[in-house]
């Protein structure tokens, strides 16, 4: 009986899809939105970014780079702790691929699109069942016309449902793979097992194929994705708290000042009461706090 590893972390994500193209090209053609006849075929791999350091994220973060032979690009990512500043992350990567591609003595008509797949192991549209959400750039009524340069695509696993894609077989089997596979796996679905490409991700990610240093890295990148949960949650704590205390003395201010309005607007009230009964403007001064200039405007 077989015991897997899961394919999520850095180690295993990276020996299936870095290293074995006819997988990660599976994987492309089974969960990026390309339109018929525009399959991946071929793709090289290309070198990882040198993504800076920030405590915020990164060791939850795994990414493959790879180029077809005819020029598309496409990004591959496992995000397991969500960020608020990952959409943001994504575009800026995503954005930045697409403009290396020429120099300033090339043309624009050489520019090819760009795909950035981001498989995330949080939920961060609680509002939606849907768990695949594509952004590009369209227009904004005629969403038939679109400029075709940057592809994002977001995948929430845990919200992942084969149902979601009754048309797509091998979306389904490589979302079953992400999912389902994991150190408590025991005996792996008998559909997976059936089909060679994921067959072969389940092969590579047996326990047994790693050596004690692989392992050691394994656990090492859990204890890392953890302790940067940690640090997250504590930080997204901290913000909310302090959007709380914003919020608070926003609302405070906000009665003060209509407090201070309602006792103005009762004092020229006042004064303007007082007269009509003829008093002076040194006598409703005295009564109201007002200057005399203010009870000579009513």
């Amino acid at each position: 009986m077989a015991k897997y590893l899961d394919p999520k972390a850095d180690v295993t994500f990276k020996k299936v899809f870095g290293e074995h193209k006819n997988l990660v090209i599976s994987l492309l053609n089974a969960l990026l939105p390309l339109d018929e006849g525009k399959q991946v075929e071929s793709i090289e791999y290309l070198p990882p970014e040198m993504v800076p350091d920030n405590p915020d994220k990164k060791n939850s973060i795994v990414d493959v780079r790879c180029e077809e032979t005819g020029g598309r690009k496409f990004i591959v990512e496992m995000q397991l702790n969500w960020t608020t500043a990952f959409k943001e992350r994504v575009l800026f990567n995503t954005a930045k691929a697409y403009v290396r591609q020429i120099d300033r003595s090339e043309k624009y008509k050489l520019l090819q699109p760009v795909y950035s797949l981001n498989l995330v192991n949080k939920i961060f549209e609680p509002d939606t069942k849907n768990c695949y959400h594509h952004y590009s750039m369209v227009h904004n009524l005629d969403t038939k016309k679109k400029i075709d340069g940057l592809h994002l695509v977001f995948i929430e696993l845990p919200k992942f449902k084969p149902q979601s894609f009754t048309e797509k077989k091998m979306a389904v089997l490589w979302l079953k793979f992400l999912t389902e596979i994991d150190e408590k796996t025991r005996t792996a679905p008998q559909e997976l097992l059936d089909n060679p490409e994921v067959s072969k991700a389940l092969e590579i990610v047996e326990e047994s194929a790693y050596s004690d240093a692989e392992m050691a890295a394994y656990e090492g990148y859990w204890d890392a994705v953890r302790r940067e949960a940690t640090f997250v949650g504590e930080l997204d704590d901290a913000r909310v708290e302090l959007a709380e205390e914003r919020k608070k003395r926003d609302a405070e201010k906000a009665r003060a000042d209509a407090a201070e309005a309602k006792l103005r607007q009762d004092k020229i009230q006042t004064a303007r009461n007082l007269k009509t009964m003829n008093l002076t403007k040194e006598q409703i001064a005295a009564a109201t706090g007002l200057t005399a200039d203010e009870i000579a405007a009513l």
